[in-house]
């Protein structure tokens, strides 16, 4: 038997100070983390397909919060992701594949964080999940990465929330996957990097799938409640 003791799983990692680069970070959803990461003291790099489009979402990321100093510039997502050590995937799923494939290289060795949901909407029923070959969206990341550190991580936060100025503390938890106790351990932490918001590790990479779904579910709520409501777990 070893005298090794387990380690907490309330102990985490200083993420402080760590560069983050989000893929679609024109998007509300990636604009949203970018603008919490920075007011984080992160330096965030937004990328886009589009230099000047990312430059575009970075200034007015900065012009809504002239006095805080943000750390925030936009660059093509090739440039994003190469100047980052952490990468956060917020694409749309139609491009989410295509976008990874392209950028293989200067992902290789990065911890890569998958936010994205594959879902469907139908007018009358709402949103619904999609079928994902490999399973889930983070599942698809990881294959089309072998060289990355693939994390899943941020799908129930409220893209309204992250970009609300009058929204001190975003008030939920952020359930992380993965397989890698390091990368989990560090995602986690930089999740507990925005007032209000903690990293809960969920699971293994292929128990991603049921929790990119649950997001048709909460949109759901939201709009049966007018709400923007996202996760707490209890006892832990």
């Amino acid at each position: 038997m070893s005298d090794q003791q387990p380690k907490n799983p309330h102990d985490l990692p200083d993420a402080s100070g760590i560069p983050i680069g989000i893929l679609g970070g024109t998007g509300d959803q990636g604009k949203g983390l970018a603008r919490r990461f920075a007011l984080a003291g992160h330096r965030v790099t937004i990328g886009s397909r589009k230099a000047d489009r990312a430059q575009a979402a970075a200034d007015d990321l900065i012009a809504g919060d002239p006095d805080a100093g943000l750390r925030v510039s936009g660059a093509e997502n090739p440039v994003a992701a190469g100047e980052s050590d952490v990468v956060i995937v917020a694409v749309p799923w139609e491009g989410h594949k295509a976008t990874l494939e392209s950028l293989r290289d200067e992902l290789a060795g990065k911890i890569v964080v998958d936010c994205v949901n594959p879902l469907g909407f139908e007018k009358g029923k709402g949103a619904f999940a999609l079928p994902v070959e490999e399973g889930s969206a983070a599942e698809q990341a990881a294959a089309v990465l072998p060289d990355s550190r693939v994390v899943a991580a941020f799908h129930h936060v409220s893209a309204k929330l992250l970009l609300d100025p009058a929204v001190g503390e975003m008030e939920l938890d952020v359930l992380v996957l993965g397989g890698d106790r390091e990368a989990t351990d560090l995602v986690q932490a930089l999740a507990g990097r925005i007032p209000g918001m903690r990293g809960v590790y969920g699971g293994r990479l292929h128990n991603a799938g049921q929790v990119e779904a649950f997001t048709a579910n909460l949109i759901s709520m939201n709009r049966r409640y007018k709400a923007h409501a996202g996760l707490r777990i209890t006892d832990v």
